[in-house]
């Protein structure tokens, strides 16, 4: 994840439904048509030190997790990427969603984030285009440039270079997947009449998403065309996109929002939120070692009593009845215009087969009511 940064098959180009008249509770912030809504899950892999479970269990009971999603009429399985983290948190999604794509046939995978300065973009754009082979065109790729210092130190990578990696690494993804050789000659990349092979199994390659937190990487995403992962307030994220972009009818908006569905909320959470908090102190502690949200988001870095909640935040969870899971998620879905929103699947330090319960009752008993709801 980047603090920064089938119902149909083609993940680019699907079908859309066509909203004649907006009505109150339908996905109001587009005007015309958006993309169908598509759920799933995210996964870090992580054990932290101390945990019961050993971190075999985890990317075991991980597996199984996907496949159970697959079962539920999940569309979406997403991974993150963080470095040189004490509980192993997953460093490298190219094996792991290989392995998954192996044991699935309908789920689509992607990322939340691939951190593009740490990989150089021609191995990416083979490895991408391996796991579209594997997957039979159930590939896609969000990305971001990163923003934990420490990551920058361990990979000898200055961080001053990463929005220039970063960009220069979309073009050569691009050019890579458009099944012609290209030549390039960056700041950081130069590359003569290179064929890059196998060639995906998507025309022009796994549909690629931005993450941003500032208009910056909104505009960005804009420019790249790709579809969004908002990771800040909407109007330093979703509004500048959308307001660059014009046309949104083919572009996809996602979100992880943690969802735990239970009608125990004092019994059955309680586990969860020690695990997440877990997880939030994590975030946090890499958060302040960057200079990113002081310089760029300041009303974020203020006393914590005077900051303004983000609803988009990636940590955040809807935690109750189906009712309440419902009227929440359709709100934030609805003021936000999410069409593709994933719940973490395993909380650090428990075995992810503990959310078991929930995404089923997730997958039966809300998303078919926030299908109705929102695309009608």
């Amino acid at each position: 994840m980047n603090s920064e940064t089938d119902h149909l098959t083609d993940g680019r180009f699907e079908l859309f439904f066509f909203l004649f008249v907006p009505r109150v509770g339908k996905r109001s912030y587009f005007e015309v048509m958006t993309p169908p809504l598509r759920f799933g899950i995210v996964h870090d892999f992580r054990c932290p030190p101390g945990s019961d479970i050993t971190m075999p269990q985890v990317y075991a009971e991980t597996f199984e997790q996907i496949e159970l999603a697959e079962s539920l009429k999940m569309e979406l399985c997403w991974f993150t990427e963080h470095h040189f983290i004490e509980d192993g948190y997953l460093p490298n999604f190219v094996p792991v969603a290989a392995a998954a794509a192996s044991k699935t046939a309908r789920i689509r995978f992607s990322t939340d984030i691939c951190l593009l300065p740490f990989r150089h973009p021609v191995r990416l754009a083979e490895d991408l285009a391996i796991l579209d082979n594997i997957s039979n065109g159930r590939m896609e790729l969000g990305v971001g440039m990163g923003y934990a210092t420490h990551e920058f130190q361990g990979f000898d990578i200055p961080i001053s270079r990463r929005v220039s990696l970063t960009e220069e690494s979309l073009q050569v993804l691009q050019l890579a997947w458009s099944g012609e050789p290209f030549s390039f000659a960056g700041k950081r990349y130069r590359f003569s009449d290179l064929r890059v092979t196998p060639d995906p199994v998507q025309p022009g390659g796994p549909p690629l998403w931005i993450a941003a937190t500032s208009p910056a990487g909104a505009k960005r995403a804009a420019r790249f065309g790709t579809h969004l992962l908002p990771q800040g307030p909407k109007h330093l994220t979703i509004d500048p996109w959308k307001a660059a972009v014009n046309d949104i009818s083919d572009r996809r908006v996602g979100l992880i929002r943690g969802v735990f569905v239970t009608d125990d909320p004092e019994r059955e959470w309680e586990p969860i939120a020690i695990a997440e908090q877990y997880r939030r102190d994590i975030y946090v502690g890499l958060i302040k070692a960057s200079s990113d949200h002081k310089s760029e988001v300041a009303d974020r870095s203020g006393p914590k009593t005077t900051r303004t909640p983000v609803p988009l935040n990636p940590l955040a969870w809807t935690v109750g009845s189906v009712d309440h899971c419902v009227t929440e998620l359709e709100q934030l879905i609805t003021d936000h215009g999410i069409t593709d929103l994933v719940t973490w699947g395993g909380p650090p330090g428990l075995a992810p087969s503990v959310m078991n319960d929930s995404l089923t009752r997730f997958a039966n008993e809300v998303i078919p009511k926030l299908r109705t709801r929102v695309d009608g």
